[in-house]
């Protein structure tokens, strides 16, 4: 006997062959293991009707069942060690793509599916961008196992990719786009050869071949619409059976299948009513509707979108520069810091770069939200993802491409709407509970039409099935939220936490810093007083002169001052720190400092010297023997600072000015804006501790910093707003980034709060009404299946359109 050829898998099926195994089947004189006594007897059996050929031919295994459950090996692919998963050492953070999103039902049983999983700390998908946001932890989870537990819900996710993104949006609109095209055809057809029936059936001219004739016709195009254009909703259901739940897609299948049964029961039997007509127009009208729906998400998220496909794959790099300006396309991944990059009219920046050669006007739209042009000359830094709109620029790379501003934006974004507001938690859980109670109600009412009028059973019990509208419900607060977060993105606010438009609306108390938040950060000249006979604009020639070429704050105050006013040039011009300068000038000696610098040429001060008028930084200007003039100087208002906090005060918010500045300064600024509370020289903490207080007291707390030295009370405060520009997008502890750096952005979101909030609660109150009255009215009997599909369609319309008014500035 012939040995057996020792292997670890049968021969026959590839399992894995048991220990101890004494199955086998000589083929072709080697003899074969097998894992049991079934593969051994059909390969024996094979093996004797002459065909062991099969074994050598073969490309594969026969198919088995074995693995069917398991992870599919692409899924194996990610693992915790993948960089673009770490968050910390104990656990990973992913952004992912999910392709067949249909409704809001679809984000519910997603998010059940993933928070069961073990090792699974938060899971939220954006109904409006598709993407959804998971955080596990590195123990008990891996990547694959995240992936496989949406596959086993019916759906597909990997891990965000902005063109395959892209790709698979355009599929699923011209998908749903065919089956909407088939639908309303279908729809049609039924109705050519129905409307005749209605219409012969008032005077009883219609003949019964004829009658039997239509209902068959009407049967047959019906079919495309069931088999085809209905499979959205029939994927939905099952998924959400699969998953031992109640999705909105189950009440809708059921009144779908109801009526076409029972139409084909009718038609097969000839008696009863058919309902062709009432189940084609339900699925014509709500392919309309999540069309429609899809649009609308795709509308709301427009700005994300933008932003995810605004870094450049590639570069131009000049890799012989300054020798040779020989140029090269390269990924722009593989930028390094030092490289020289072409950048021409039109292009988008790499990388955060400095301009070596050139200067240009550069589109930061995408950035800042402002519209128009900055100008950027040679030496002047200039952020990745910014677009080169006039002349070709060489720059030199600062930071790799994943480090780039907008790199870091991107990050902030992928935070963006990865979570839910109280409300739309509520909003979830109310239609969850809605789909439950819904199918109750029908089977009760069915039982009770069964008993009253058996012939109005079915096509009530349809009507109820069909009217209801549990998408409203979920569709009121995600689309709303989304319309307004693109709004406010688009004029340079990004939304970074969900809770953001829900706590602003309901604050008590808006707490601002003073530097770089209410103020501009920087010195502005306030008042110049004149000492002596030289009038103020001779005083500011002179001060201009000196201060050519000085990188102090104060300095560059006086030149914005003098702006393009001629001056002299200053000779044997000497700075001394922390003092003054000291120049001639058509052969007179000045000095620009401090009082007593200026004292050691102009003699004894004049009065006052130590701080000047309400909280000001004095300059004083004087020259032999002489005091010439006083330059008060102060960290100038931004120009809406006045408009945004008389916004709040007069909305009934308690204002309160927090700085870490001089007490008198901080005074002084309170003072201009009508801040009743200001506390200066508060230390981070003390500012902190200030906040805790008020939050103790049953106050909400809106805090507005520059996002760096203000991290703690920005991150204790309920809902808080950084200053943004550059690399201190990447540091934010902020709910909410002013991209713009803009004051006024603050007032833009406090409004789009309150108008969101509007909205919602409309779109809420809409979908509760509606629900209330129509599904009643359909229990009753005085709706039809066909006018059901009707208001369940107009009623998600309702709440879309209504939604998208906050996408308007």
């Amino acid at each position: 006997m012939n040995a057996v050829l020792q292997s670890t898998d049968c021969f026959h099926c590839g399992l894995p062959v048991p220990p101890g195994s004494h199955w086998s089947v000589t083929v072709d004189e080697l003899e074969r293991a097998m894992c049991c006594p079934g593969c051994e007897a059909v390969a024996q059996t094979i093996v004797d009707i002459g065909q062991s050929k099969y074994y050598t031919e073969r490309d594969d295994y026969a198919a088995n069942a074995f693995g069917a459950t398991l992870m599919p090996p692409e899924l194996r692919l990610y693992s915790n060690d993948d960089a673009q998963f770490a968050r910390d050492a104990s656990s990973c953070e992913a952004t992912l793509s999910v392709e067949g999103i249909r409704c809001a039902a679809c984000v519910w049983l997603i998010e059940r599916q993933l928070i069961r999983l073990p090792g699974v700390q938060a899971a939220s998908l954006n109904v409006a961008t598709e993407r959804l946001y998971v955080r596990w932890s590195k123990a008990q989870c891996e990547p694959g196992d995240i992936l496989q537990a949406v596959r086993q819900v019916g759906y597909t996710a990997y891990p965000y990719d902005a063109v395959r993104h892209g790709e698979q949006l355009q599929k699923a609109s011209k998908t749903l786009g065919r089956q909407l095209f088939v639908a309303g055809l279908s729809m049609m057809q039924v109705m050519m050869y129905v409307a005749p029936s209605y219409l012969a059936a008032e005077d009883g001219t219609l003949d019964p071949d004829m009658a039997t004739l239509m209902r068959w016709a009407s049967l047959i195009l019906t079919l495309p619409a069931i088999c085809y254009s209905a499979l959205p909703f029939f994927q939905g259901a099952w998924s959400s059976l699969r998953a031992r739940t109640l999705g909105m897609d189950v009440p809708v299948t059921l009144g779908i299948l109801a009526a076409f049964f029972g139409s084909l029961v009718a038609t097969f039997t000839g008696q009863g009513e058919v309902y062709f007509d009432s189940a084609t127009m339900f699925i014509f009208l709500l392919l309309c509707s999540r069309y429609f729906e899809l649009q609308a998400r795709r509308k709301a998220a427009s700005a994300l979108e933008r932003l995810q496909h605004a870094l450049p794959a590639s570069a131009t790099l000049l890799p012989g520069f300054p020798d040779s300006r020989a140029t090269a396309m390269v990924p722009a991944g593989s930028l390094a810091v030092g490289d020289v990059i072409l950048v021409k009219p039109g292009e988008a920046v790499a990388a955060d770069s400095v301009i070596i050669e050139g200067n240009s006007a550069l589109d930061l739209s995408l950035l800042t939200g402002e519209s128009a042009a900055q100008r950027r000359k040679t030496g002047e830094q200039v952020p990745g993802g910014a677009i080169n709109a006039s002349a070709a620029l060489l720059l030199r790379v600062l930071k790799p491409a994943r480090d780039s501003t907008l790199s870091d934006l991107l990050k902030l974004i992928e935070r963006a709407g990865s979570g839910k507001p109280q409300i739309a938690q509520w909003a979830d859980k109310v239609a969850a509970w809605f789909v439950l109670g819904l199918l109750l109600f029908a089977v009760a009412v069915f039982a009770f039409w069964s008993w009253h009028d058996p012939s109005q059973a079915w096509p009530v019990a349809i009507a109820v099935l069909v009217v209801s509208c549990p998408c409203a419900l979920s569709l009121a607060t995600p689309t709303a939220l989304a319309a307004a977060t693109d709004s406010l993105l688009r004029r340079g606010v990004l939304i970074v936490q969900p809770h953001v438009l829900e706590t602003l609306h309901r604050a008590t108390h808006i707490v601002f810093d003073k530097t770089g938040t209410l103020t501009l950060g920087r010195p502005v000249l306030r008042q110049i007083d004149s000492l002596d006979t030289l009038d103020e604009h001779a005083c500011l020639q002179i001060a201009a002169a000196l201060e050519t070429g000085s990188a102090h704050p104060l300095a560059q105050a006086i030149s914005e001052a003098a702006g393009s006013i001629e001056h002299g040039h200053a000779q044997q011009l000497q700075e001394v720190q922390g003092q003054g300068l000291e120049g001639i000038i058509d052969g007179v000696r000045y000095r620009l400092g401090n009082a007593a610098f200026v004292a050691a040429i102009a003699g004894p001060p004049l009065g006052d010297t130590a701080l000047g008028v309400d909280g000001m930084t004095p300059l004083y200007l004087g020259a032999q023997g002489q005091w010439l003039a006083r330059f008060l100087l102060s960290d100038a208002l931004r120009p809406e600072a006045r408009e945004v906090v008389g916004y709040f005060q007069r909305h009934g918010k308690q204002v309160v000015l927090l700085s870490g500045d001089q007490e008198a300064l901080t005074q002084g600024v309170a003072r201009e804006l009508g801040i009743a509370t200001a506390c200066g020289e508060c230390l981070p903490d003390e500012k902190l501790d200030f906040v805790q207080q008020l939050q103790a007291t049953g106050a909400v707390v809106a805090m507005v910093g520059d996002g760096i030295n203000d991290a703690a009370v920005l991150s204790a405060a309920d809902v808080s707003f950084a200053m943004g520009s550059g690399a201190a997008l990447a540091q934010a502890h902020a709910d909410t980034v002013l991209l713009s750096s803009q004051l006024r952005s603050v007032l833009d979101t406090a409004s789009t709060a309150a108008r969101s909030m509007r909205i919602i609660r409309e779109n809420l109150g809409w979908a509760t009404l509606y629900n209330l009255t129509a599904i009643p009215a359909a229990a009753l009997g005085f709706l039809n299946p066909w006018l059901s599909g009707v208001g369940m369609a107009a009623s998600s319309a309702v709440v879309i359109a209504n939604a998208l008014r906050l996408r308007k500035t």
